[in-house]
């Protein structure tokens, strides 16, 4: 199964639902940053408060 984007969070996931805010996900997403410290200047800048992997834009 294909990457998918969180619309809402922007984790990106293998389901049709993100399984940590339950939005709808698509495939229509441009580039990827991973999260390994929440309290990161990247992270904060991001608004990004777990660790894991995000699209940068979706």
């Amino acid at each position: 199964m294909a990457r998918r984007a969180c619309k809402t969070c922007k984790r990106i996931v293998k389901t049709n639902q993100c399984p940590v805010c339950k939005a709808e996900t698509t495939t229509n997403f441009q580039g990827a940053v991973v999260i390994i410290d929440a309290e990161s200047e990247l992270a904060k800048k991001l608004g990004i408060t777990a660790p894991g992997t995000y699209a940068i834009k979706v």
